[in-house]
């Protein structure tokens, strides 16, 4: 085991005194790009890093290394010592978890961890076709990540985890259309449904007429949604921002409507995730938001004894950006799952949303979204791939893309949230072993500043 031989080195070469954490990750990824309907790129990659965090005499400095010979290993840490004794003092330092089990097992498919190139490719044939002609360009993936873990005060674990993802455009003239999915399980990716329903959007999409900016009503497509997760995880929840007051949470207080239950939970089953953290810590399922009140932040170890709290088990890499939920469920409406093809445009999930919009619009994904208040999470981007105007409870007219400027927060407010989907999606994430999982939002305010014309 990689991490108890590091673990060994140092203490020969540190002293008694010093506290060390070492994780290592191997990760293995399969990922076929196509464009213009042909697959141009096959590229499959299987790399180990080792990272050690050391704390020496009050100090603390972390190393990482893809070498995992004995002498590889050896240099890593005599490098950690050396930069330990060069940092500043860390007197924020919160210690190494304790002895803690983790919750949950191994989510392999040996499907995925036997995945050929032309496994991946069936699933791009299988878009191309269903796409009917029309230019299709994407990526199918497939990824096995396995990670162990050991500190000096005796925690281990150990776990591991797979993905699959397709992310698919299909293309006209004049409009694009987007279909993709995530899962744990190679079957959970269909690349022919996708496929199809990619090309449905764009067709249903062509020629598309302009709307003048302004206020209205919207149903967001899981793909949009999946948006504001992110955001949501990255500068609302994170423990980090919430300490440095740059956040909108507030705990206990009722800052999203009772329709709204957030919660991450990487033990979840079909979701990719692993059971523990970067710093060992166990990561159980948490309740972010239970009917519309905020009740929990995430935290790593540092920003949990700032807080005067405990670690969520959400660190993330070297800590810098703060503990980040990835692996976020929006509880879907209750009702059966509803993901059967309703339309040219629209599954029946997100098509009982709509049948209850008078006039608004129908949006199907976001795209280069940046934030302009972090605090109160106002967030400015383009739609994509397919906007709608919809009338009477159905999508009419195609829609020029609109550039819009919206607090997150606030779009989820009480009384904000006028319907949600019965289906939940489950997209790729937006780092290894993550991802988000959305149902389609009926909203009573969308904020569009900007046109095609400006």
């Amino acid at each position: 085991m990689i991490a108890a031989q590091v673990l060994d080195l140092v203490r020969q070469l540190a002293g008694p005194g010093a506290q060390a954490e070492v994780l290592v990750e191997r990760a293995t990824l399969g990922l076929t790009r196509f464009a213009n309907s042909y697959i141009h790129q096959n590229v499959a990659d299987t790399t180990t890093t080792v990272r050690l965090r050391l704390h020496i005499e009050g100090r603390t400095a972390a190393r990482t290394t893809t070498l995992t010979a004995t002498d590889g290993l050896r240099d890593l840490v005599e490098q950690a010592c050396q930069a330990a004794r060069l940092c500043p003092p860390d007197p924020g330092w919160p210690g190494l978890c304790p002895p803690t089990p983790a919750p949950g097992g191994e989510k392999v498919d040996e499907r995925i961890l036997a995945a050929s190139p032309a496994d991946r490719a069936a699933q791009v044939r299988a878009f191309v076709d269903a796409a009917a002609g029309l230019s299709a360009a994407g990526y199918a993936s497939t990824q096995h990540w396995a990670t162990q873990f050991a500190n000096s005060a005796g925690q281990s674990a150990a776990a591991a985890t797979t993905q699959a993802a397709l992310d698919g455009v299909a293309r006209t003239a004049s409009s694009d259309g987007t279909a993709r999915a995530a899962g744990v399980r190679l079957s959970d990716v269909d690349g022919a449904t996708l496929g199809a329903r990619a090309a449905a959007k764009a067709l249903a999409g062509t020629d598309p007429v302009e709307l003048p900016p302004g206020r209205y009503q919207v149903v967001l497509e899981p793909a949009a949604v999946s948006d504001i997760l992110y955001f949501l995880a990255v500068y609302g929840f994170n423990g980090k921002a919430v300490n440095e007051r740059r956040s909108f949470a507030r705990l206990g207080a009722a800052q999203f409507d009772p329709s709204v239950t957030l919660l991450d939970d990487a033990t979840r089953t079909g979701a990719p995730g692993l059971p523990f953290d970067v710093q060992g810590t166990p990561k159980p399922r948490l309740e972010l938001v239970a009917g519309g009140v905020t009740s929990a932040v995430t935290h790593d170890r540092r920003t949990a004894a700032e807080a005067g709290a405990e670690s969520t088990g959400h660190a993330l890499g070297d800590g810098r950006f703060g503990a980040i939920a990835g692996n976020l469920l929006l509880m879907p409406a209750r009702g059966a799952s509803a993901a059967e093809v309703a339309g040219p445009v629209v599954d029946s999930s997100v098509a009982e949303l709509v049948s209850g919009v008078e006039r608004g619009i129908l949006v199907t994904d976001h795209w280069y979204t940046r934030v302009l208040d972090p605090k109160s999470l106002v967030v400015t981007g383009l739609t994509r791939n397919g906007v709608w105007l919809i009338e009477h409870g159905e999508p009419t007219r195609p829609l020029r893309n609109f550039r819009f400027t919206q607090s997150y927060p606030r779009a989820l407010a009480p009384g904000a949230v006028l319907g949600t989907g019965t289906h939940a999606t489950t997209l790729p994430g937006n780092w290894p072993a993550a991802g988000y999982s959305a149902p389609a939002l009926r909203l009573a305010s969308w904020q569009f500043t900007g046109g095609a014309s400006g």
